[in-house]
């Protein structure tokens, strides 16, 4: 701001000289006290200047609509969406999202800094403030191999970015509570330049809370339980409420909410897919199913707004003098149908649709990224001289997983022989990055695969490639698809490639725009039905998550099988 724009705005806001833009007709939600108020909204250099009776150049009449703040994601993965910034941009801005707070670790795991620095490019000069926090953990454990290691030292030159908030998810508890010293930088250095820290206390007793808030850790998005979310609350933390494509949590969180506590959640979609934001919505799910459970529709928009504003420090979330002029006219604030969004006083999307077209991608070099070793059936191969085995078994629509011991089908070399009727197939992750020739393998139950293989080069958070399969020909096929096609998602069914999306910038992302990958995945679930994947949990995204080993209770790396709980890797046989 300068001086001419700081007297501008005085001017305008006492009636002296008329506002740039003055709303007219609406009821106006009031986010601090909960309640519609009346009034002319003035907006000044794309600030809200006032709220009582104005004459502005430009008047918008409301038509009695509802005037609230725009939505806040409070924490999201672009990547997931599978899209850059700018065409995530234009996937989220029809449901009223303005604003969110990414942490770029999917790319961050595959490119380090060069790839945090591609998604800042990417997301300037779009009707879309994506703030950024910084990947603390990448490699996201020592027990996996990802494509980068990001340091304190390279993260601290980011500091300096207006758009950068902190320090993101602290997944590697161990090196907290240790105080280890790359850790305890990173935490120093967010500290030091007065910056946030976002948490991810999955599974994490009360004691281990007490040191992650004692580290400057102030925010949680992995419960999953009202217990777990009053825990947090009551040693100062915010609590994420999250509902995205896989880990799906408001239901049994917002039992936790009440009137003394409500200013202390917010939503988050965290992992999304594109097609799930297309037609579910972003944030704006989170509050119509918020509604739709008993939670007052004012307290709603506030957790996804003023609430988010306050814990991350934006100039944003409410209508009122001073903050930024992103805003929605609902039609129905039950339903919170959204009729018109403006970021900055400028209309950005109408009943759906956005008119905003991005700019090229940034010319960064960012594809070639998969490498994978030549397959055959013996490094596949997984031998059980007992027959009993460690399996992941998966919750639908969640991340968590199961840690079973099961007698499992073997052949006469005492090989295990995947099988359909107990749901149980072959499970492989290959590192991609640096030509190691790991190859972890394992079992998996309830992924619901009943012939052929599904593989894809997203797999949290290190993001080797990971496939599930019922057969090696299938599973070795498909493996040595996303490697032609620069890693996606691919679909093999009896040899065939029955489904695939090319995602060549990392492996994650697909340099289409996003109507075309939107219609990439919907091909996809076509696909899936092919080999009798369920339709009731994302099959691809539950995959994704089987290989990230900060998440209960087993999971699987490129270096083996790893026990969560105790956070070591095992062996396959019991």
């Amino acid at each position: 701001m300068n001086l001419d724009q700081l007297v501008k705005r005085i001017h305008t806001a006492s009636g002296k000289q008329p506002a740039d833009i003055v709303i007219k007709h609406a009821k106006v939600l009031d986010v601090y006290n909960l309640r519609l108020i009346t009034g002319d909204v003035a907006i000044s250099d794309g600030k809200f200047a006032g709220i009582g009776e104005y004459n502005g150049r430009k008047t918008i009449d409301a038509k009695n609509k509802i005037l609230v703040p725009s939505l806040i994601d409070a924490h999201v993965h672009i990547e997931s969406a599978m899209v850059p910034p700018s065409q995530f941009a234009r996937a989220v801005l029809p449901h009223g999202v303005t604003a969110v707070v990414t942490d770029p670790h999917e790319i961050g795991n595959v490119l380090g800094a060069e790839g945090i620095s591609f998604m800042i490019e990417d997301s300037e000069q779009i009707p879309l403030d994506v703030f950024f926090m910084l990947p603390s953990c990448v490699p996201s454990t020592p027990f996996e191999n990802a494509g980068a290691v990001l340091t304190a030292k390279e993260l601290k030159s980011f500091y300096s970015h207006p758009r950068v908030l902190g320090l993101a998810e602290v997944m590697d508890f161990p090196s907290v509570r240790n105080a280890e010293p790359s850790m305890i930088q990173k935490l120093l250095d967010a500290l030091q330049n007065d910056k946030k820290i976002d948490g991810h206390a999955a599974g994490l007793t009360s004691d281990a809370l007490n040191v992650y808030k004692s580290a400057g850790i102030n925010t949680d998005h992995e419960c999953v339980n009202a217990e777990e979310a009053l825990e947090r609350i009551q040693r100062g933390m915010y609590v994420l409420i999250r509902e995205g494509s896989v880990a799906k949590n408001l239901e049994q969180l917002l039992p936790a909410i009440n009137t003394h506590n409500a200013r202390r959640f917010m939503f988050c979609t965290d992992d999304k897919h594109l097609d799930d934001l297309i037609s579910e919505g972003s944030v704006d799910h989170n509050v119509r199913l918020a509604i739709k459970h008993g939670i007052d529709p004012y307290l709603a928009i506030q957790m996804a707004s003023l609430n988010v504003a306050e814990c991350y420090g934006l100039n944003k979330g409410a209508i009122a003098p001073g903050l930024d002029a992103d805003f929605l006219l609902l039609n129905d604030l039950e339903e919170f149908d959204i009729h018109h969004v403006y970021h900055g006083g400028k209309l950005v999307a109408e009943n759906g649709i956005t008119p905003f077209e991005p700019t090229p991608l940034p010319p960064h070099d960012i594809r070639n990224t998969v490498h994978v070793p030549e397959l055959n059936k013996e490094t596949l191969t997984i031998t059980l001289e007992n027959k009993y085995a460690n399996v992941i078994e998966v919750i639908p629509n969640q991340i968590v997983t199961k840690h079973l011991k099961l007698k499992v089908e073997t052949n006469t070399d005492h090989n295990f022989i995947p099988s359909e009727e107990n749901d149980l197939i072959k499970l492989a992750v290959i590192e991609r990055h640096h030509d190691t020739g790991n190859i972890g393998l394992g079992i998996v139950k309830g992924l619901g695969v009943q012939t052929g293989a599904i593989a894809t080069t997203v797999g949290h958070d290190s993001h080797n490639v990971i496939v599930a399969g019922t057969n090696d020909d299938d599973i070795i096929t498909a493996v040595n698809t996303l490697r032609d096609i620069g890693g996606g998602l691919v679909v093999v069914n009896d040899g065939d490639i029955v489904g695939e999306l090319a995602l060549p910038i990392a492996g994650l992302l697909s340099k289409k725009d996003y109507q075309t990958v939107n219609q990439g995945l919907l091909k996809l679930d076509s696909a899936l039905e092919k080999v009798g994947a369920p339709n009731h949990f994302n099959p691809f995204l539950t995959l994704s998550f089987l290989s990230l080993p900060v998440i209960p209770e087993l999971k699987l790396t490129d270096m083996g099988l790893f026990d969560v709980t105790t956070f070591k890797h095992i062996s396959i046989e019991e």
